[in-house]
C-alpha cells in the first residue's frame, strides 16, 4: 500500500521503506532496494570500498601518490594545500600529514562570516602546535551575505552552496598563487557517507545562475590565484587540465575511526569538539532547520549510515536518534544568523514558504554534462579526476 513520502519538498505517493542494512529511506532522493531490502547507496559505498581500500593494498595506493606530492614539492616551500575548518576530519588530517606522511603543507580555511569560535581556535591550536602556516581567506562581506539570501529565495536545499564552493576555489586559488600541484582534503565517504545529488549539487556554475537571478551584488570576476565564488567546469578545467592540480582525501585509505581520532587531537592539540558535525560553521544551524520544515531533509541519514556500514555506529541507536531534531538546530543561533544577514524572521519564513526547487531550475551546466559523461568518466580513468566524482554526479540517483 502506498504511502505519502516527502521527498525534496514534494509529497509523494510512494510506499515508505527503510534500506535493511543501513537507516537510509524513502525520504532520500533516487533510493532504490534489490530483493533484500539493501539500498543502492548501501551498494555505492561497497564499490568505494574496492575501489579506495584502507587497507595494505590502499596504503600501497596512497603511498604512490604520496611519493609524487613529495616529488613534485621538491625546492618549493610547500608541497600541497590541507583545507582545514577546525572540524575533527580537517584537524585529524592535519595531523596525519606532517606527522605519519611527512608532507609540507599550507593551511588554507575560507571564512564567509559564520565561523564557529570554537573552530577557530582548534584551527590555531593545531597549526601552531605542528608548526604549519595558516592562510586564511576572508570573503567580501557583501556577497557572502547576498549569496546566502540569494540561495534563500531560490528555495533550494543548497542553502551553503556558496561556501562550499568558496571552499574549493580557495584552495585552488592558494595553490595556483604558491605553484602548488596537490590539494588534500579531510573528507571520508566511510563516516560522511553519500548524499542525493539534489541535497548537495556543487559547481560554481549553480552559485552564478542564482546569484544573477536573486542578487543584489555582482560578484568579483575571476582570476587564477583569487577565484572568489567561480568554480564552474571551466575554472576546474583549467585548474585540473591545464595546471594540474590534483585533489586528494588520504582518508579514503586510512582506517578512520572518529572516536580514535577525535582522542588523538584532543590529546595532542587541546582540540574542543564544536557541537555538532559541520557546526565548525554556525549556518548550518539555519539550514538544518530549513531542511527539516521545508524539505523534509535530515542529513544524519546518509552520515550515520555511513558509520553504521563502517562498523562505527549501532543502527537502531541511530534509528531512534533521527525521530528528534538534531541538537545543531539552536533557535538562538539561527536568530543570530538571522541578525547578521540583516533580514526579519518573517522575511525568513516567507522565503521558507516558497515552493520547493532543486538544482535542475537552474542553469547548473548539468544538461551539458550529461553530453559530455562519456568524457568525463575518461578523464577521471585517466586520472585527472578522481573516480568518485564521477559517481557522484552520475551514480547518486535522483
Amino acid at each position: 500500500m502506498a504511502d505519502f513520502v516527502v521527498v525534496n519538498g514534494i509529497k509523494r505517493n510512494i510506499t515508505y521503506q527503510r534500506c535493511t542494512r543501513c537507516i537510509s529511506d524513502s525520504t532520500c532522493p533516487g533510493i532504490t532496494f534489490d530483493n533484500n531490502g539493501v539500498c543502492n547507496y548501501c551498494h555505492l559505498h561497497d564499490k568505494w570500498v574496492k575501489m579506495y581500500p584502507n587497507n595494505e593494498r590502499g596504503q600501497t595506493i596512497w603511498n604512490k601518490q604520496l611519493e609524487k606530492i613529495k616529488r613534485d614539492g621538491i625546492g618549493k616551500k610547500y608541497d600541497c594545500v590541507v583545507g582545514i575548518s577546525g572540524g575533527r576530519d580537517s584537524t585529524y588530517v592535519l595531523h596525519l600529514i606532517v606527522t605519519k606522511y611527512k608532507l609540507r603543507p599550507l593551511a588554507v580555511h575560507f571564512n564567509d562570516g559564520f565561523d564557529n569560535p570554537v573552530g577557530g581556535e582548534n584551527m590555531i591550536n593545531v597549526t601552531r602546535k605542528l608548526g604549519v602556516e595558516l592562510r586564511t581567506i576572508t570573503s567580501d562581506w557583501r556577497e557572502a551575505k547576498d549569496l546566502k539570501i540569494s540561495f534563500l529565495k531560490a528555495s533550494v536545499p543548497e542553502l551553503n552552496e556558496g561556501t562550499d564552493v568558496g571552499i574549493a576555489a580557495a584552495c585552488y586559488g592558494v595553490a595556483q598563487k604558491e605553484n602548488i600541484k596537490h590539494i588534500i582534503y579531510g573528507q571520508s565517504f566511510r563516516t560522511e557517507g553519500i548524499k542525493p545529488m539534489s541535497w548537495a549539487y556543487m559547481v560554481g556554475d549553480y552559485v552564478n545562475d542564482v546569484q544573477q537571478k536573486f542578487g543584489s551584488v555582482k560578484l568579483r570576476p575571476w582570476k587564477a590565484d583569487d577565484p572568489n565564488y567561480h568554480l564552474g567546469w571551466r575554472e576546474l578545467f583549467y585548474y585540473s587540465i591545464i595546471k594540474g592540480i590534483k585533489a586528494y582525501s588520504p582518508l579514503y585509505y586510512e582506517k578512520y575511526i572518529r572516536k580514535e581520532a577525535e582522542e588523538i587531537i584532543k590529546r595532542e592539540y587541546d582540540w574542543v569538539y564544536p557541537g555538532a558535525h559541520y557546526y565548525d560553521d554556525l549556518y548550518w544551524s539555519l539550514i538544518t532547520y530549513v531542511h527539516r520544515v521545508k524539505f523534509n531533509i535530515d542529513f544524519r541519514l546518509n552520515a550515520y549510515s555511513a558509520l553504521i556500514r563502517d562498523g562505527q555506529m549501532d543502527r537502531d541507536w541511530a534509528i531512534e536518534a533521527v525521530k528528534k531534531p538534531y541538537v545543531m538546530e539552536d533557535p538562538r543561533i539561527i536568530d543570530l544568523c538571522l541578525k547578521r544577514l540583516a533580514i526579519s524572521r518573517e522575511q525568513f519564513d516567507e522565503w521558507v514558504a516558497l515552493p520547493p526547487k532543486t538544482f535542475r531550475d537552474y542553469n547548473t551546466g548539468y544538461s551539458t554534462m550529461q553530453l559530455l559523461r562519456p568524457a568525463i568518466k575518461l578523464v577521471t580513468k585517466m586520472g585527472f579526476m578522481p573516480e568518485i566524482v564521477y559517481d557522484k554526479y552520475f551514480l547518486c540517483g535522483e
